[in-house]
């Protein structure tokens, strides 16, 4: 992994799957003995399985000049459990030193960015300051989420007291490593009607499995099949704003286009993060259409799934195309809640699940009136987004502080503060009574409390539902509110049939597995993997500490823990500045903490927690009764 690579030789690829016109008359038979054909149409739209193509691997053995070698500190210059950037003239690398063995690592995380020497080394790994994601010092393998790639890992070695580094110039430009993956070896022509692994959902829990599957070595074939009309995106983006940063591409970019910057397959054309929502779908795209090809993960866009038939492992399309089945992961994710008020069928009302959704809202905003209904997490994302856009941002919230059940009265209050600073209304405690619409267009949100409010578009964000209404009759277990429930290993009351993300309750291992569901980016990924790994009989359980953010006003919100039912909130720093740590205890235990310019707590409390270590409300007062510094050290020592 930390090997230095010779620089590829250029290889154009132009893919393109067209049949010929007498084979496309030709069907395949299913074992129902009706065809299934291997594009079809579904809303207009042709569909098509995305063939497997096997790129050439770059070579592992570099020549001197492909590789840059120095010597960065004295052996004495890093203590045990210390970690230091260290630049190598084509870029920087981590340094750590742990157990008295020296590692040298790409230093930025490879989901936004982040510098990793400002994260949290803690049990041969390093945790992300920012979204929690966790690599492994040894090998540089991502062991926790958000994500979906490694980190290179360089050579080091020790002469005459100095700590050199050697590492391939490619591999400091990339600062990411995808994993190796096996390559399909039972392509689609001659059985497009049955695959080994069917995967309903392509959001990050559906690409975590598929792609977890070629890690562990899996050739057969995999399909994973999606409602959105794109290939799999980061949905997230879509109403969080966040920071532009440089976009370094992953090495198997760098086998289809030799040159960087050249490369197509960039997320734009300067190779930069898209900003939230008006962002372009390829700019947010997880991975591009050559990745899945040359991986051989199949993908039918605009599919529909209407019928799960688990005793004939065979599941039932909206346009009747059907298709067999070994082992199926269900991902179908939420649907947003809609407004059940008079006036709900008038024009520029919107949900944000597409970035074709997303896109809308900016474009109708500009310059306009624009009220949000909700104050969670997604209506104040899309509210603090469109402040620079929009004339003006109302926030309509049942609730009388935003976040009050999440984040509590105190925190939920200084957040409202900084939104009204920034020039958004707030009506708090009062609901929608009716859209009032001129020339079929909205024109007024009227509220309960009888307030009037001027408005051209109108966003909603008043929670989700699990879509799994097309599994009520499929002998596969719902609970009361429409979720699938699955064990530790993330399997459905049905064998092979396996369940995760946003649709799923769990057991919740650092709460005693309590049943829970959890509807963040980061679970999503870990539900995947597990899944993954349990169709491949090989019995991992899903343990992890869950991990969210938010970004408002450039200012970030981390939160790691489950806080649901928390009695009390201890708070350390200065809520005026937005500055803070926030710990929400239940009885005597903390249960989890959130944080504003507090870096990198949140990660170090994930750490402890997922440790397997309580942290008492006690040792919270006590130092912060005694400490005037605001060191948190002490989470590190000793646990109780």
């Amino acid at each position: 992994m930390g090997g230095c690579f010779s620089k590829p030789k250029p290889v154009e690829l132009k893919i393109e799957v067209v049949l010929p016109e007498k084979e496309r008359g030709k069907e395949e038979l299913s074992a129902s003995g009706k065809g299934s054909p291997r594009a079809y149409q579904g809303n207009g739209t042709a569909r098509h399985f995305h063939t497997e193509e096997r790129l050439p691997a770059p070579h592992p053995y570099p020549s001197a000049q492909d590789c840059v070698e120095a010597a960065v500190c004295h052996v004495k210059d890093l203590e045990n459990g210390q970690m230091r950037e260290v630049e190598l003239g084509w870029g920087k690398v981590l340094l750590v030193k742990d157990n008295g063995e020296f590692h040298a690592l790409g230093h930025k995380c490879p989901h936004y960015g982040a510098p990793l020497v400002k994260g949290v080394l803690s049990r041969g790994r390093v945790r992300c300051p920012w979204h929690g994601a966790c690599f492994n010092i040894s090998t540089g393998d991502l062991e926790d989420f958000p994500g979906l790639d490694s980190l290179h890992k360089f050579q080091v070695k020790i002469e005459k007291e100095k700590v050199y580094v050697r590492a391939s110039k490619q591999a400091l430009q990339l600062q990411r490593r995808t994993k190796v993956m096996a390559k399909c070896i039972s392509p689609s022509a001659g059985h497009s009607g049955s695959t080994n692994v069917l995967i309903v959902g392509a959001g990050a829990a559906g690409l975590v499995c598929a792609e977890t599957l070629r890690q562990e070595g899996f050739s057969d074939r995999i399909v994973l099949c999606t409602l959105d009309r794109h290939l799999p995106y980061d949905r997230p983006k879509l109403s969080k704003p966040h920071v532009i940063r440089s976009w370094p591409h992953p090495p198997w970019a760098q086998v289809l286009c030799c040159k960087l910057e050249q490369c197509p397959l960039a997320p734009s054309q300067a190779g930069y993060l898209p900003q939230s929502l008006d962002a372009q779908p390829e700019q947010l795209a997880l991975r591009p259409k050559e990745f899945f090809r040359a991986y051989g993960i199949e993908v039918l866009t605009e599919a529909q799934v209407v019928t799960v038939d688990v005793r004939n492992k065979k599941v039932v399309f909206k346009d009747g195309f059907k298709l067999e089945y070994s082992k199926l992961l269900l991902a179908p994710g939420s649907s947003p809640k809609t407004l059940s008020c008079k006036g709900k069928e008038v024009e520029n009302v919107f949900t944000i699940r597409t970035p074709e959704d997303a896109n809308r809202v900016v474009r109708l905003a500009r310059g306009r009136n624009a009220v949000v209904v909700g104050a969670g997490f997604l209506g104040m994302e899309v509210a603090a987004y469109l402040t620079e856009k929009a004339h003006s941002v109302s926030v309509v919230e049942l609730e009388e502080t935003p976040f009050k059940r999440f984040l509590g009265e105190r925190v939920g209050r200084a957040l409202m503060k900084m939104f009204e600073n920034n020039r958004v209304k707030f009506y708090m405690q009062t609901e929608v009574s009716e859209l009032r619409a001129q020339e079929g267009k909205l024109k007024e949100v009227v509220l309960k409390s009888s307030k009037v409010v001027r408005a051209d578009v109108c966003v909603v964000g008043i929670g989700a539902v699990p879509a799994t209404g097309f599994l009520r009759q499929s002998g596969i277990s719902l609970d009361s509110r429409g979720f699938i429930p699955v064990n530790k290993m993330m399997q459905t009351n049905v064998p092979g049939v396996f369940a995760a993300g946003d649709a799923v309750t769990f057991p919740l291992a650092w709460r005693n597995n309590r049943k829970v569901n959890i509807p963040h980016w980061q679970m999503a990924h870990a539900q995947g993997r597990v899944a993954a790994q349990n169709m491949l009989a090989q019995e991992a359980e899903i343990s992890i500490v869950p991990y969210l953010w938010t970004a408002m006003f450039g200012k970030s919100l981390r939160y790691a823990g489950y806080g649901e039912g928390f009695d009390d909130v201890i708070i350390q720093g200065d809520l005026e500045e937005l500055k803070f740590v926030a710990f929400y205890t239940k009885g005597d235990e903390v249960i989890a903490v959130a944080s504003m310019n507090y870096d990198p707590i949140v990660s170090k409390v994930a750490e402890v927690l997922a440790a397997g270590r309580a942290i008492r409300k006690r040792e919270v007062e006590l130092f912060l009764l005694h400490s005037k510094t605001g060191d948190m050290s002490w989470l590190t020592g000793k646990g109780s």
